[in-house]
Order: structure tokens, then sequence, then C-alpha cells
């Protein structure tokens, strides 16, 4: 999201590899919202799918299936939105239904490019938060004529209520975890974590760790929140087959693509971690939130696992690879066998007991 012509719609379409999203020189190009599952890179698995065949014996590689985000292109938001301006309500109604927010800030220059708003990047930015937090300001203050007594929520709106007339997101209050279930219900904008992806020229591309550590003092948020990419240059990429992007990436001075720090960073953002799955069937990254328990990944690769889970062998993926597979793994007893309570790790290669 961002306002009018920052690149959204460019930057989508580069990391759907495909010109889904329209793209136009005129807000609103687009109305209704574009939804795109992108799948999230990731070098473990080509070295998993190499050790299977290898150690089980087959004549070809089995197939890799990477994890995915969800990203979701939405129109163009103006100042007043939260008073209907623009596409106003509805435009945040989609807003509402998402985990993350991909904030796009234009810093590109381009006098052809139509540009809502001011050439300040930080204004720009100020905007959306604003009408995100003033959206809120209705919500909380909705919630609260409907609360009659002094109750334990009523503090928390209060809370809310004077943070937000402040400028303060709601993301940046603390809550203990029975205020932010309370919190929660209420769907709030500026609660969902943001990620933040500057808009660069192509000439700013070898400077990207520089611009990033600039924005994170001026935005006043953590780096880790902030990526700098040229969405054209992305898209541009996005049209070759891989031998030719390695061969342009090389003459750009940079390493790798800027969307592939934009969905791993997003899939940190949303605070997800990887496992991994390797038989002879596929190699398999599979999502799950940090902290979640041995059983609750059963049921992501099966519903019915979680109820059947008896154990989960698990090694760590590095000494997966170094010893060739599971059977050495288990033979060098790097295999460990965990139950219920276990928390599963960024990058843990499991083999999930289930009972009949």
């Amino acid at each position: 999201m961002g306002l009018p012509n920052v690149g959204k719609s460019t930057l989508f379409n580069a990391l759907l590899k495909r010109q889904q999203a329209f793209v136009a020189n005129f807000p609103f190009a687009t109305i209704e919202p574009n939804v795109g599952i992108v799948p999230v890179p990731d070098d473990r698995l080509k070295k998993l799918s190499q050790v299977i065949k290898e150690s089980e014996g087959i004549d070809h590689l089995p197939p890799e299936v990477p994890a995915t985000v969800e990203f979701i292109d939405i129109a163009g938001l103006i100042k007043g939105a939260h008073k209907g301006e623009g596409l106003g309500n509805k435009f945040l109604s989609y807003i509402r239904e998402v985990d993350a927010i991909c904030h796009v800030v234009r810093t590109f220059t381009n006098q052809d490019i139509v540009k809502e708003g001011s050439i300040d990047p930080l204004s720009d930015f100020e905007v959306v938060e604003t009408e995100l937090m003033m959206a809120d300001l209705q919500t909380v203050q909705n919630a609260k004529l409907k609360i009659k007594n002094d109750s334990i929520f009523k503090k928390i709106l209060d809370r809310l209520e004077a943070a937000l007339e402040q400028g303060k997101p709601a993301r940046k209050l603390a809550f203990s975890d029975q205020e932010l279930k309370e919190v929660k219900a209420l769907s709030l904008l500026s609660l969902k974590p943001i990620l933040i992806v500057l808009n660069i020229d192509e000439k700013a591309l070898q400077k990207t760790k520089e611009l990033e550590q600039e924005f994170s003092n001026l935005f006043g948020v953590p780096k880790e929140q902030i990526i700098a990419v040229s969405a054209k240059v992305e898209e541009d990429l996005a049209a070759l087959d891989q031998e030719d992007q390695k061969l342009y990436l090389k003459e750009l001075g940079i390493d790798r693509s800027g969307l592939e720090r934009v969905i791993q960073r997003a899939y940190k953002t949303l605070n997800l971690i990887t496992f991994l799955t390797a038989g002879k069937k596929e190699v398999r990254a599979w999502t799950v939130k940090k902290g979640s328990p041995a059983p609750f990944a059963a049921s992501v690769i099966h519903t019915d696992f979680e109820k059947k889970f008896i154990k989960a062998d698990v090694v760590k993926f590095d000494e997966f690879i170094a010893l060739g597979g599971w059977k050495d793994a288990r033979e060098k007893g790097k295999v460990r066998s965990e139950g219920k309570n276990y928390e599963i790790k960024e990058g843990d290669v499991i083999e999930f007991k289930i009972s009949p």
C-alpha cells in the first residue's frame, strides 16, 4: 500500500513475474485489489533434493515445493481516506484483512509520473500513517460508546485513544497478552506490523544499505523494517530468464534481486519460520509461526496429524546435508526424537511419526 503512483503495482507485477496488476500513470489505476501467491526463495531446497536423490538411490531429483507469502496490491490511498476521500472506507476495509502492511514509499525521480502528495518521502509516509491512525481513532471511539461501565477494556481504549490522538500508532504501545487479545479484536490498522519498501532510482542501487539506515533514522523504525529496491529494475529482471538475470544483476553491481529481500523480509515481519521435510516424493518448506509446538506443525501438513501425533524426528539442516540424509544422520546420532512440547526451530528437517 501507499500513495498513488509510488510503484505498488509495478513491484507487485515483479513479485508475480507477470503482468497481473494493471499499471497506469494516474491515481486509482488499481480499484479492486490484486492477489498473488509468491514463493519464498530458499536455496536449502535444492541441496535437500540432491541429498535425497543420492541417499535414496533414485534416478531423479524430487520436486521442490517452497513456502509462500500472499501479497495483495491495494489501490493508492490519499489524504482524507478515513473520511471517504478516494476509495475511502473500501480501501481501508481491504487493509483490515491482512496480517502485515508493506508500505511502498517513492524516492525515485521521474517528472513524467503523476505524483499524489509531496516530493518528501517522510511526509508521504506520515500521510498514510495518519490516515490509518485516524481510522483507528474512529474505531476506538465507537467502541467506547458501547461501554457503560469503567471496565478494564475501557482503560485499554482510553490508552489507545490518547496515543492515537498524539500521532502514535497502536503497534508502538505495550500490551500484556490478555490486553493484546482485546486489542486485536478491534482489527486496528495501525496495530499491524509494517515493512517499508523504498522505491529508489536505478543509480542508487549500490548504496541500498546506506539508504536503509538513513530512512530508518528518518522514519523512526528499525532498519530491519526498511528495504530499498527499484521496482522498475525488478520488473525488468522478472522478464528475463535465470541466466540473463544473473548477468543483469552483475551489470548493476549487486549480488541478488531486491525482490528476494522483500519476500524474505515480509516472511520475517509476519513472525514466520520454515521447517523442512525431505523424501522421495518431494522436498518441501512449510510455514509456521515462531514458537509453534510440534503437533501444530504436523497439522500444517495434514489436519489429522495434530490429533494423531506421536513424535517428531528432527535434525538440523546443516547436519542433514553434511551427513547425506536420514540414514547416516540416524547412525551418527544426530536425529532427535521430540515430543508434543517441542518448539519448532527455523530450518529443522522433520519426519513426523503419526498413529494409524
